[in-house]
């Protein structure tokens, strides 16, 4: 089983006098579980600013592209059906073996029926494959939707991917995190977690793109987006 880093991401996160830690807390509890891996994360980051990545990703006005992806069972859904309905949340994830992003979804688990309730929908971005797409959507609960963007075809049009390092995938296959195997190639790639708000006229209302993939969007804040634009 995986350890340091990458201890089991249900976040059960055993916290003094928290019930109900925000997201915000939650990462931060993880960001300080392991030094070794704060300082990994760290200089990953680091070069990743350097690099500008994310740079290019769509930012608030912009027209979100039209995305055409399959869900978990293989249905193609297209940017278009999705926002038929009311606004749509996108966020994109490394996948479910990343407690970061698992905290994340957790956090929108809580947050959906108030995402439901003021119009909004949200579907979940990754390029995992063999079935572990559908553990991304189980984990954010019923009414989310889970697509599959294999080999990185919209995250690398967004801007949203970088090429991990050699050094940095040995290290996670030491820890049992194969990247080959996870996204079906071996070209080294990981996504930068992002959230946009997307109007139904196809507009970005809201963009958080943040190449530390420790912090997130809160789901609460982007539920407050939401609900303003349907005023």
């Amino acid at each position: 089983m995986p350890r340091d880093g990458f201890r089991p991401a249900q976040s059960r996160l055993k916290m003094d006098a928290m019930t109900t830690p925000s997201l915000t807390e939650r990462l931060d509890y993880l960001r300080g579980a392991s030094p070794k891996w704060r300082e990994r994360y760290d200089e990953l980051v680091a070069r990743l600013r350097a690099l500008e990545v994310g740079a290019r990703a769509p930012s608030v006005g912009d027209r979100f592209p039209e995305i055409v992806l399959p869900d978990h069972r293989g249905r193609y859904r297209t940017l278009t059906s999705l926002l038929a309905d009311g606004p749509l949340v996108v966020s994109f994830n490394r996948g479910s073996w990343c407690p970061y992003c698992v905290s994340e979804l957790e956090s929108w688990r809580a947050a959906l029926p108030g995402l439901r309730q003021v119009g909004g929908k949200l579907a979940i971005v990754t390029a995992e494959l063999g079935g572990r797409s559908q553990a991304l959507g189980d984990i954010a609960g019923p009414g989310s939707v889970t697509l599959c963007d294999v080999d990185y075809g919209v995250t690398l049009e967004l801007g949203l991917a970088f090429h991990v390092g050699s050094t940095l995938v040995a290290v996670y296959r030491e820890f049992g995190i194969d990247l080959n195997e996870l996204y079906g190639g071996a070209a080294g790639l990981l996504p930068v977690p992002a959230t946009f708000v997307v109007r139904t006229d196809g507009l970005v209302e809201y963009a958080f793109v943040e190449p530390d993939f420790r912090l997130r969007a809160e789901p609460e804040d982007v539920v407050r987006i939401v609900a303003s634009i349907m005023r």
